[in-house]
């Protein structure tokens, strides 16, 4: 039986690329086909407790931060220690030496097309761990097919052989909410209707400050325009009147919070896939959000694409998609997504 190896240092992270990691790993642990040994950096963590025990005996405590120097020096005599066929990275900051074959997720190439007022250090080691984990992976997981023909336009013809898009995915818990667990989740936030919804970080391509402008235009007191979002970019951000900015929010309130809104609206510049669109999808919630990267990919045909503009932004809020009477089947399931990923890492782990 192969022994494979799950990088699960990003997977505490309250971010779109710790739900990733969770719910992937999750759904691949419910197979029997290989022995997967995970590499995390807390074993206190709470997703942690919910896998089972023999899975959380063979994990291996990794307390070593994303892009830092001790990745890159110590993580590789970790991952040669612990003995795997291969390792399955969410992300693609693996080791320049790692010592054994792997394969890597590329969500997006964000720090190509948007730097967003990173140094050029940072920008120059992220060009060179990205460079390699393309060229010296096994195969590479493009969530989108947006990402990967960003891939094959910046790292040309010859990783398209090797580069598999496999869609993320929606959970388990966006299912109809009852009317109790939304009044519940409602009261917790102090949140009342009617308001539109925004989920995602702050950082500069997605333009949230524009969104924020849009609603003022709107000069409606009844509706609000609530932000759950974290991070050091919401300091910068001019809040309007009408914008609240919520921040922590459990993952498992979020339905009830796409259920309550008017609409989820988002004005990003660039989405290697976007999951809060099929997420309130999935609840029935009204998507108004711009015509842009994988967004046109994923959002579903009732979704109303815009140009990311504050007047096409404030028109949108005046008017806004009606939901539909009914919530047709979405085609991502994290389920799906992790059965293809499993599939994938075994085969390349011979």
């Amino acid at each position: 039986m192969h022994r494979i190896g799950i990088d699960c240092r990003f997977a505490n992270s309250p971010t779109g690329l710790g739900r990733y990691t969770r719910e992937i790993v999750t759904h691949v642990l419910q197979r029997n086909d290989a022995e997967y040994v995970l590499f995390v950096r807390d074993t206190q963590e709470e997703w942690f407790y919910r896998l089972p025990r023999h899975i959380r005996d063979q994990a291996i405590k990794t307390d070593i931060p994303h892009y830092s120097l001790q990745e890159q020096i110590l993580l590789p005599s970790i991952l040669k220690k612990a003995n795997i066929d291969l390792l399955f990275s969410p992300h693609f900051n693996v080791p320049l030496l790692c010592p054994v074959p792997f394969v890597v997720t590329v969500h997006d190439l964000i720090l190509h097309r948007f730097p967003n007022k990173t140094s050029w250090l940072k920008q120059f080691l992220y060009r060179c761990v990205m460079r390699h984990a393309v060229r010296r992976s096994k195969a590479i997981i493009a969530v989108s097919h947006f990402t990967a023909a960003e891939l094959k336009a910046v790292y040309g013809n010859t990783i398209t052989a090797k580069t598999v898009v496999i869609h993320e995915g929606v959970g388990n818990d966006f299912v109809p909410q009852s009317k109790e667990k939304i009044e519940s989740v409602l009261q917790k936030y102090e949140l009342k209707k009617p308001f539109f919804l925004y989920v995602g970080n702050a950082k500069e391509h997605k333009n949230v400050q524009m969104l924020m402008d849009a609603f003022a235009e709107l000069n409606d007191p009844s509706k609000e325009l609530i932000v759950i979002s974290g991070g050091q970019e919401i300091t910068r951000l001019h809040q309007r009147h009408g914008t609240r900015i919520i921040h922590p929010v459990r993952d498992a309130d979020l339905p009830a919070l796409y259920a309550s809104a008017i609409a989820f609206v988002t004005a990003s510049l660039y989405e290697g896939f976007c999951l809060p669109v099929i997420e309130a999808a999935a609840m029935g919630c009204p998507v108004i959000a711009t015509n842009r990267a994988a967004i046109r990919e994923v959002a579903s045909a009732g979704s109303l694409l815009i140009e990311p503009t504050v007047e096409a932004f404030a028109k949108a809020l005046r008017n806004p998609p009606a939901r539909a009477p009914h919530i047709d089947p979405l085609p991502f399931r994290w389920e799906d997504a992790a059965t293809k990923i499993a599939e994938l890492i075994l085969a390349k782990s011979v």
